[in-house]
């Protein structure tokens, strides 16, 4: 499993324009299921917007985190997005009440 932290330096957007944003979106990331998306959790801050995705692998990712991706969210957001994978072996689910364990391959 992959997660992608997707950071776009950006002013914080006041929490009602950015929930219309993200729930307008949540369409185009429910399609990508079929992709190798599992979940997507959008960030809002001081720092900034994006995203923290769950991917079933780097190569599920990298294919979304196309250079045309990255040239629209440059538009869209005026600024570069920053993008870094990390591998999960282990995640706790509290809501489940389990922990997961995988053998990263």
């Amino acid at each position: 499993m992959i997660i992608a932290v997707v950071q776009i330096p950006m002013p914080q957007r006041p929490r009602e324009a950015a929930i219309a944003a993200q729930t307008k979106s949540a369409p185009t990331f429910r399609a990508l299921g079929d992709k190798g998306l599992l979940r997507k959790d959008f960030l809002n801050g001081e720092a900034g917007g994006g995203g923290v995705y769950t991917w079933t692998s780097r190569e599920a990712a990298e294919a979304w985190f196309s250079p045309e991706w990255r040239a629209e969210a440059k538009a869209r957001f005026g600024a570069e997005p920053v993008i870094t994978y990390y591998e999960s072996y282990v995640t706790v689910d509290n809501i489940k009440g389990e922990t997961i364990v995988r053998d990263g391959g």
